[in-house]
């Protein structure tokens, strides 16, 4: 081997730069290390914490439930049901993998992958047969190339339990709050959105105190993905919200309703409004609107149907305004029933316009003239009585202000000032006119009068009470102030305002077995700006009984087209409300001692006869014997129907006897008679 062919030897100098550059290499790497660390452990350390918590922790928000609002007996008119809303993936569905006996994949021979089938025509023919719908429909939700479709929503729990039970591959579902209304009193209770937030009435009013306090869950994941409550961590039970009771009746609310619907529709009228009040307490049990919307259906719902026309909307009273003008004619010109004034043959000719009357009276009793409405002679009075002092009054009845009822949108109405009268304002307002009032206000007003001249606030709140049955909020009867003397008030209701019911405009709103004092408005309404072609508004306003009342009514018909004196629209509605409430109402019933004409036959009479009760439940013979005065026995049982009874139909017997029954298969193994 020559000499040039033996390799030279790497220099002491060349492996130390060698050497020196690994050293290098692995110092930068381990700096970087820790680098990192440090920019994990301490400089960052709160985004990677949360980070890693993300993959093993989970913050759960628990719904508080929606508080429920009540009528004034406890009967539920909102409450929150719990629903569910079904889900599915169509791809899991439709490759759902196959498992064997042990619980092991199945898989093919051939491929190696696991085996899957088709689920999709088991759970379209499951859900068809517990939701409704066909199974073609679900079928082609289950075929479409999404990774998320909606099988069901908002389905009742009852209904969805049989779904729930199973453990589909690819179907999920969720639990969710849905609002159910009794669906009485639309306008004043108001509807929540998709999220259970209240959006308009007492649910947006009052939408802080029914939400309550959501509750929270953390939960820690294992490392099987099991989840489990973390040990460590605070957990918070959701409040359910507060408790909102009304002074509403959901019996009398739903009547006058029904009414106000049967009126519309009789009279082709565009609206409707009626409000009953416990005069004493200034209490709401009725405040209906009509048109009106389904509060469980919301595609019903329009700016239109849901507006509280009781509070909101302002309009020109007519005739019953002449409240006032019968106040002052009463306390400031000591006028009494009997005193003589002229009518002007029902035209009186002032600052080159008319007022009118509906008939041509001459001289007439001031009873006649308010029995028969006069126009003219309310206009004169209100001049007599003078500009100060009839502002006064009409201030004093509370018409320019809110009345305290506390619900949104409430008007005030609107009484101008007395430096913007003008020389018409005077007589106008004196029979209703260049005035706008609500209906509560009007009604606030006679209610005023019926109450011995004390003006009381109204309200429709009762009380806001907690989960632990605390009240958190109380309303107790408030009175304004005094309006009229007792003696005035006596003397209006019964000499002015029962003459009215008794022999004047509103013979069509007496009640049977009821004395009835009020008056109707007949009033017209600018059509376009003018009254040339105006349109009308029919009102009647009264309480009972006249000689102690209790309750006042307001009736109101807006725009009617068949017919527009308020004596036979808006009277006859009052009459059969009233009827109506008297009849089924046990709390008015009691509180006035109310008999009707039919009970006071049936009391005057020693022996009655018996009525055919067969085929009746329990419960619903004995009131009817009762009503008649007749005892029944049904050996202790209220289950089944009556098959039989010991005294036969039509058989006359003195009143107490006790009838005995014998009931179906359920009732008691007792010898019958």
């Amino acid at each position: 081997m020559s000499g040039r062919d033996i390799p030279e030897k790497p220099s002491d100098s060349d492996f130390g730069k060698r050497l020196g550059l690994v050293v290098l290499f692995f110092l930068v790497f381990f700096a970087g290390i820790v680098a990192m660390l440090l920019n994990i452990q301490i400089v960052n350390v709160r985004k990677y914490k949360e980070k890693a918590e993300k993959q093993y922790v989970r913050l759960v928000t628990e719904k508080a439930q929606r508080g429920v609002i009540l009528d004034r007996h406890g009967r539920m008119l909102a409450e929150t049901v719990e629903t569910i809303s079904f889900y599915a993936d169509p791809e899991i569905v439709r490759h759902t993998p196959l498992f064997d006996e042990k619980g092991k994949p199945v898989n093919d021979r051939k491929t190696g992958n696991q085996k899957t089938f088709d689920n999709s025509r088991e759970i379209a023919k499951l859900f068809s047969r517990h939701l409704g719908k066909s199974r073609r429909e679900y079928l082609k939700k289950l075929r479409r190339e999404k990774r998320l479709v909606v099988l069901g929503r908002k389905v009742p729990a009852a209904q969805a339990l049989p779904i729930m039970q199973k453990k589909i591959p690819g179907v999920w579902f969720d639990r969710e709050q849905q609002r159910y209304y009794l669906n009485v009193a639309a306008q004043v209770i108001g509807v929540t959105d998709s999220k259970n937030n209240g959006i308009s009435g007492l649910e947006l009013q009052f939408d802080r105190d029914l939400k309550g306090r959501d509750g929270s869950r953390v939960f820690q994941r294992s490392a099987t993905g099991r989840r489990y409550p973390a040990p460590d961590a605070l957990q918070q039970d959701p409040i359910k919200g507060h408790t909102v009771q009304l002074t509403l009746d959901a019996d009398i609310q739903s009547i006058v309703e029904d009414e106000l619907s049967a009126a519309v529709g009789a009279f082709l009228a565009n609206a409707a409004t009626g409000i009953v009040m416990d005069v004493r307490t200034g209490e709401i049990l009725a405040m209906a609107n009509n048109p009106t919307f389904d509060l469980n259906h919301r595609v019903t719902w329009s700016p239109e149907r849901s507006r509280n026309r009781a509070v909101t909307d302002s309009f020109e009273p007519g005739s019953t305004f002449k409240i006032v003008m019968a106040a002052t004619a009463t306390e400031v010109l000591n006028r009494k029933a009997e005193d003589r004034v002229f009518a002007n043959n029902g035209v009186l000719p002032l600052y080159g316009l008319r007022i009118r009357d509906h008939e041509p009276y001459g001289n007439i009793s001031f009873r006649e003239a308010i029995m028969h409405s006069s126009n003219v002679v309310a206009a004169k009075t209100a001049m007599e009585t003078g500009r100060e002092k009839f502002y006064a009054y009409t201030k004093s009845f509370g018409f320019g202000s809110k009345t305290g009822v506390g619900l949104l949108g409430e008007s005030s109405g609107r009484v101008r000032s007395l430096k913007n009268w003008d020389r018409t304002t005077l007589p106008w307002m004196g029979y209703g006119y260049q005035v706008m009032v609500t209906p509560l206000q009007i009604l606030q007003a006679y209610a005023a009068v019926a109450n011995g001249g004390v003006l009381m606030k109204p309200r429709i709140i009762s009380r806001v009470v907690d989960g632990e049955g605390r009240a958190v909020r109380e309303n107790q009867p408030e009175e304004v102030r005094k309006v009229v003397s007792p003696a005035t008030a006596k003397y209006m209701g019964m000499e002015y305002f029962k003459a009215v019911v008794d022999s004047g405009t509103a013979r069509s709103a007496a009640i049977p077995g009821m004395s009835v004092a009020g008056k109707t408005g007949t009033a017209r309404r600018a059509s376009g700006g003018s009254y040339a072609n105006p349109v009308y508004v029919s009102s009647f306003v009264g309480y009972f009984p006249a000689e102690s009342p209790r309750y006042a009514l307001i009736v109101l018909v807006e725009e009617p087209r068949k017919a527009y004196y308020a004596a036979t629209v808006a009277a006859p509605v009052f009459s059969r409300i009233s009827s109506r409430i008297l009849a089924c109402s046990e709390e008015l019933q009691k509180n006035l001692a109310f008999r009707s004409p039919e009970q006071r036959v049936i009391d005057s009479t020693k022996t009655v006869a018996v009525p055919d009760i067969k085929g009746m439940k329990p419960r619903d013979a004995e009131r009817l014997l009762k009503w008649l005065g007749l005892e029944m026995d049904s050996n202790g049982g209220f289950d089944g129907v009556v098959k039989a009874q010991n005294v036969a139909p039509g058989s006359k017997v003195e009143k107490s006897r006790i009838i005995r029954v014998k009931l179906t298969s359920t009732a008691r193994k007792r010898s019958f008679l």
